[in-house]
């Protein structure tokens, strides 16, 4: 099966993307040209995965069907793993889906393409360290979360009915996944606790390990500082410049002693998957596709965009992992691709990523963060209910992009409706 443009990867970067394209090309001409491959059949925007864990969001409320934003928004949607990749041949490989007894739905497919955007993602990186894969738990994916949500459940249902009356959790890794998790597990708890007979009520436990002299390594000092007194006000306990050396079923080990824990989340660094390197393709030590100013990989017509993309950036640094830099690329990207569909060169301008700050929830009504080049040029901190808000913009941002403006206002009110009756926290 041919096709003109094959996206690989339903993230927002990937999504944003086909479904610009697809609207730009319409009804008629969209689903035939442009086809996005994802092996989930709905997606969830990454960075509320942590709110997924902790229970405070729903997944099968907040995931939006790919076959019905396929629909709307006028592309093609296959599900699907690529298990082979061949840039040079420009084709590419899907494994076989099969069932929950192992039986083979859709046989294994082959598809060939004109260009290839690579949207893949990035997952956890381990840094060798002993018995982290086995025993620490990771928010890469929806699926992820959701199983972790499940265990979550589970040990609190434990600690609620235990001796102790206590529970503890280790976070290696501080982040914005691993702040914001020990934010959400503290506002999920705190919900559970107004619930709960006076005899059921239980202790939970939250350190955050990070081996950076500070949280939020790459944050501004500021939000840095902010962002520790609460949670340590909230009694979150932070320790910094403390490397994790080993991880077991029920410790962390590291050089200043042993910390134990009853469920332990890494959330320190990221790397892309190694079955990368068998694509073809130049990647870095990370497993990242290596790309120019273009996005453009080292094989002709394929591109790479977001987290698996190491796109060069300024003082030999590259773009950073975040949602707006492939909310940035997805537009670029878009322009390129229907210029080269037309039959035309695409404009030599390169991508400059524009750094517009960040922001970190710390949970309902908290937040804090940065805005760069606001008014006059400066840089402004925000916190607490207004960061909150503006977190949640971008949340909402990226829906308007996949649903337009009537769409996400529609989805925010039902969502908001949904809450007020069934609650906050989400207990089956």
């Amino acid at each position: 099966m041919d096709h003109e443009i094959v996206i690989i990867g339903g993230g927002a970067g990937g999504l944003e993307l086909a479904s610009r394209l697809g609207r730009k090309l319409g009804r008629r001409d969209g689903p035939e040209k442009v086809l996005l491959v994802d092996r989930s059949p709905y997606h969830v925007w990454k960075p509320t995965l942590h709110e997924v864990a902790a229970g405070t969001l729903d997944a099968r409320q907040e995931g939006l069907s790919y076959a019905i934003l396929a629909r709307r928004n006028h592309f093609g949607y296959t599900p699907g793993e690529v298990v082979a990749f061949d840039p040079l041949g420009k084709r590419l490989t899907l494994a076989a889906i099969r069932d929950d007894d192992g039986s083979v739905v859709v046989p294994q497919r082959e598809l060939r393409f004109r260009h290839a955007v690579l949207a893949t993602g990035c997952g956890s990186n381990f840094f060798g360290t002993p018995g982290a894969a086995e025993h620490a738990w990771v928010l890469e994916r929806a699926e992820d979360a959701e199983r972790f949500q499940r265990h979550l459940l589970a040990a609190f249902t434990r600690a609620a009915f235990a001796d102790e009356r206590s529970l503890s959790v280790a976070i290696v890794g501080a982040g914005a996944t691993g702040v914001e998790l020990a934010a959400e597990l503290l506002e999920a708890h705190a919900i559970l606790q107004d619930g709960l007979h006076a005899d059921q009520r239980f202790r939970l436990d939250i350190t955050v390990v990070e081996a950076a002299p500070r949280i939020l390594a790459g944050l501004p000092e500021k939000i840095s500082r902010q962002a520790q007194a609460e949670l340590e006000h909230r009694g979150v306990r932070v320790l910094v410049g403390t490397p994790v050396t080993a991880v077991e079923k029920d410790r962390l080990l590291t050089g200043n002693g042993e910390i134990p824990a009853d469920i332990i989340v890494w959330a320190a660094g990221i790397q892309a998957p190694a079955s990368n390197r068998e694509f073809g393709l130049d990647v870095n030590r990370a497993n990242q596709f290596v790309v120019d100013d273009h996005l453009r990989t080292s094989a002709p017509d394929v591109y790479a965009l977001g987290d698996c993309a190491a796109c060069p950036w300024i003082d030999g640094r590259l773009v950073p992992a975040r949602a707006q830099a492939a909310h940035q690329q997805a537009t670029y990207l878009e322009r390129t691709l229907l210029t080269l569909l037309r039959g035309q060169a695409p404009s030599d301008k390169p991508f400059e990523f524009r750094d517009f700050g960040s922001l970190v929830s710390l949970g309902e009504h908290r937040g804090v963060g940065n805005l760069m080049g606001g008014l006059l040029g400066r840089s402004f901190f925000v916190e607490g209910l207004i960061a909150k808000w503006m977190y949640m913009g971008l949340h909402l941002d990226h829906h308007r992009a996949i649903l337009g403006l009537r769409g996400t206002i529609v989805l925010a009110l039902a969502r908001l409706l949904q809450r007020r009756v069934s609650g906050r926290l989400k207990l089956h």
